[in-house]
């Protein structure tokens, strides 16, 4: 195995390589041995094109993963893609997700257990494959997911408000989740009315929402009619809705905002659009808007201006990769309260993600931590504070977990 470049060295850098960090979003990781078509796939937020010549490992992505995770697996760095492939097969699953989800030194992981297109580990088994007694995993409830699930077992349009607000409250309840989270931003966008429905208007909405699920009447013998699973929740009442359910749970509000797969509308997703409903919602729940990119400025300035916003720019630092995560998290901090921004690797099916996420943040915040203590602009005791605030406490406090 040919050995990396020594780390960027220097207290804060030191400080960073210390510190076990709170992913205050993040995903299970596959349970299986992915093909090479779903590795491929899983590596990008965008398709994978058959027959164009152009594959997701050509991408800073891509790169990133030969460059800084190939040599957990026994193999030089910028090994080849076949090598690369064939090596983790060889590993197989279980040891592969230990490797990587080991080497984040991750201690706590709040995880969305709402997407779940693949068959993917339980929050406690990513506690269990960092190989530390202390370490902790917590759900957050996707709120889409438990609409969606309301309205497949079958509602009546009048009763699908309380309906949902009683299923979100038992969601929460059952599984201890100490967040929320929504995806409106693949939804709808952010554009929306900022009030809260009326009930009318909600019971109208649902209507419409889930009339091609509905077969309308009863059967022969009397029994209720079957339902098929609705659409996905896009209804921009309904989405609002949503939204104004989880400041009455009380819950952290998780919000996707910016970078994501081809459903996002990304004119629609600036988080600014959100600035009256933020308005409207001063003083209940915190608001954490998710990745960012390429608002991060946008997000900083909300963050800066509404006390109950926090940011991260989590998805985003994997697919820059450490070259660019100095730039990104620079964007972010530049006028963000250092208690504003949390960490996150927003990984999902490969553990690959928790390493680059994680190796990512300490990279990009330490170079530019380090670089304002010998400027004389920042001192060090402050720099570790930063450090200590946006890799693990200011979750902690937001989320109300152990410290």
């Amino acid at each position: 195995m040919t050995s990396s470049p020594p780390p960027a060295t220097g207290p804060v850098h030191e400080a960073l390589a210390g510190l076990l960090l709170v992913d205050h979003h993040c995903h299970g990781v596959l349970s299986a041995d992915p093909t090479s078509e779903e590795f491929h796939s899983l590596i990008t937020e965008g398709d994978v094109w058959p027959g164009s010549g152009i594959s997701p490992f050509d991408s800073p992505v891509g790169v990133a993963v030969r460059r800084h995770c190939a040599p957990l697996l026994d193999l030089p760095p910028h090994a080849p893609v076949t090598d690369y492939l064939a090596r983790r097969a060889e590993l197989g699953w279980r040891e592969v997700n230990r490797r990587f989800i080991a080497a984040a030194g991750t201690e706590v992981f709040c995880v969305d257990t709402g997407f779940t297109p693949h068959r993917l580990t339980a929050p406690a088994e990513l506690a269990a494959a960092t190989g530390r007694p202390a370490a902790a995993a917590y759900e957050v409830v996707r709120l889409e997911a438990v609409a969606e699930a309301v309205a497949a077992e079958g509602v009546e349009p009048d009763q699908y408000a309380s309906a949902f607000v009683a299923a979100a409250r038992n969601a929460v309840d059952e599984r201890g989740a100490v967040a929320v989270k929504s995806v409106a931003a693949y939804r709808t966008g952010f554009d929306l009315d900022p009030s809260r429905p009326s009930d009318g208007d909600v019971t109208e909405a649902a209507r419409r929402w889930l009339a091609p699920a509905r077969t309308g009447g009863s059967t022969a013998d009397g029994a209720d009619a079957d339902h098929q699973a609705p659409p996905r929740l896009d209804d921009p009442v309904l989405v609002r809705h949503l939204l104004w359910t989880a400041v009455d749970l009380g819950l952290p509000l998780q919000l996707h905002t910016g970078f994501g797969d081809n459903d996002i509308r990304m004119h629609r997703v600036d988080p600014t659009h959100l600035t009256d409903w933020l308005h409207l919602t001063s003083g209940t729940i915190a608001v954490l808007l998710l990745h960012c990119w390429p608002y991060q400025r946008q997000a900083a300035f909300l963050a800066t201006v509404f006390e109950q916003v926090y940011l991260d720019v989590g998805l985003t630092l994997h697919h820059v990769g450490p070259v660019r995560a100095r730039a990104v998290l620079e964007e972010a901090l530049e006028i963000t309260p250092f208690r504003k921004l949390l960490y996150s690797s927003d990984a999902y099916g490969i553990p690959e993600f928790y390493r680059l996420g994680a190796l990512a943040f300490r990279r990009g915040l330490g170079e530019l931590l380090q670089d304002r203590v010998d400027a004389d602009e920042l001192s060090l005791p402050d720099a570790r504070r930063i450090v200590a605030w946006t890799g693990r406490d200011n979750a902690c406090r937001v989320y109300g977990l152990p410290r």
